[in-house]
């Protein structure tokens, strides 16, 4: 659900009634700070300073970012460091902190299990993310866009406060190169190591086939899947075999890109279904082909607790009543080249003049791909930063065609955008297929709904035995 759709609101509302809330860890610093900076109406943000289990760089964050009753008319978000091979404390400390604040808050007032969702292709920011979420007591990692082969043992590795590192993927290094990102949590406790516990990991898949190379080839063990379907909303897998448009020039799917579940049934782990299946018959009809449940992503995108702007919201509903809900699987808008699906509204990144009056800037820098350059050094450049600074990087101009700026504009998908002069970063809306329906038989006209409502809906009379949602 891109940026903080699903956060800590969210994912407590939804463990709070049994099942399994999941908050999204990207982009998380930034979000941090810009709930800071808008004052942290609530307190919440600083009541999950005063549990960080290492106050002064809590205190350092906090004298840094909060203002108090917020940012003046018309005033700039302060940006924290960008990622990059050579991390900073500064930008380590705050991933923890955002990452175990998040987590915290989800978990806070009940006692049941919750999760976090990374993405495998954001490969610099995991190690301090991890460590902040296992530091807040997370239960579950999800991870896709990629094949996290890694990521069981570095959780291992984690959760038993070890040095760990993870290996980058740098475009262009030489056979005999590696490069890697380094965590070392003896630098925030010197002296006396928490005792953790590791999270159980779920490995988000598209195929069998990279479920058994996960269940078999992974650096520790993976306790389940995801299997998520072209259907799904924010990045799809692509097409296996060569890329083919339609005539809507959306990515054609084929039967070898529906995952075999009876092979994957025979690994012998649990799994949850995803894509369209958010419907008390789509709960169903996974239990009946043997998964655990469902993973729901559209249905609780426009839920009252949802990071997601409420006018946003609203309109998205009111074009649903209407019949006029429009997905496109875009198969240019993302940099990572990944298919991303796209809401259709007015005044958002979708719309082609909107899209071409922004200025591209690069200034958050998750999608940036690593690269290395010619003294052997890594470099990093994005397919939606400005043109020329790509193609100096040794980009193909071709590459930049259509590709739009996923950082900012998921931030103001959730009402972060970025003030830039008389002008605020534009969203941009993420959807599953079945965006029209479903939100029409959820809300039954009613102008919006809660987390509540949706897990009724799920688990109705008859779907009742499910108790698997996630």
């Amino acid at each position: 659900m891109g940026v903080a759709v699903s956060n800590w609101r969210l994912a407590r509302a939804v463990s709070s009634r049994g099942q399994l809330g999941v908050v999204s860890a990207t982009g998380i610093d930034n979000v941090f700070v810009r709930r800071l900076q808008d004052g942290d109406p609530g307190h919440h943000m600083r009541d999950a300073l005063k549990h960080f289990p290492v106050p002064e760089i809590a205190e350092k964050i906090l004298n840094k970012y909060f203002r108090e009753g917020g940012r003046a008319e018309g005033q700039s978000y302060k940006i924290p460091p960008m990622a990059s091979i050579d991390a900073n404390e500064e930008w380590e400390d705050l991933l923890i902190v955002a990452n175990f604040a998040e987590v915290f808050l989800a978990k806070a007032g009940h006692a049941r299990e919750v999760g976090i969702n990374f993405l495998e292709k954001i490969q610099l920011p995991t190690l301090p993310s991890l460590y902040g979420a296992i530091l807040g007591g997370v239960d579950y990692v999800l991870m896709g866009a990629g094949i996290p082969r890694a990521i069981p043992g570095v959780l291992d590795k984690l959760s038993a406060n070890d040095e760990t590192r993870l290996k980058l993927d740098v475009k262009g290094a030489k056979a005999e190169e590696s490069f890697f990102s380094t965590f070392r949590p003896t630098r925030l406790f010197p002296s006396h190591l928490p005792t953790l516990r590791r999270p159980k990991f779920l490995g988000i898949i598209t195929s069998h086939v990279l479920a058994q190379n996960l269940a078999t080839k992974a650096d520790g063990h993976v306790d389940g899947f995801v299997v998520e379907g072209p259907l799904a909303g924010g990045h799809n897998a692509p097409p296996r075999g060569p890329l083919t448009l339609d005539a809507n020039g959306e990515p054609v799917y084929s039967a070898r890109d529906v995952p075999d579940l009876a092979k994957i049934r025979e690994i012998g782990r649990p799994f949850w279904l995803a894509g369209n299946y958010g419907t008390p018959e789509g709960l169903q009809k996974a239990q009946e082909q043997g998964a655990v449940g469902i993973q729901v992503g559209t249905a609780f995108a426009f839920c009252e607790e949802s990071g997601m702007r409420s006018d946003l919201k609203r309109s998205v509903l009111a074009q649903c009543r209407r019949g006029m809900a429009k997905v496109f699987t875009d198969a240019r808008a993302s940099p990572t080249g990944f298919p991303f699906k796209v809401f259709g509204m007015k005044d958002t990144m979708s719309e082609k003049e909107t899209y071409e009056e922004r200025r591209r800037v690069c200034d958050l820098g998750y999608l940036r791909q690593l690269f290395r350059k010619d003294d052997g050094t890594v470099g990093y450049r994005c397919a939606a930063e400005p043109v020329e600074n790509f193609v100096r990087k040794g980009g193909d101009a071709e590459e930049t065609v259509g590709r739009k700026c996923l950082c900012n504009g998921l931030l103001g998908t959730i009402g972060l955008g970025q003030k830039r002069g008389d002008s605020v970063e534009k969203p941009i809306l993420t959807v599953g297929d079945a965006v029209g329906t479903t939100l029409c038989e959820i809300a039954e006209g009613r102008e919006s709904y809660s987390a509540g409502d949706v897990l009724d809906y799920l688990l109705a009379p008859k779907a009742a035995a499910a108790a698997g949602a996630c």
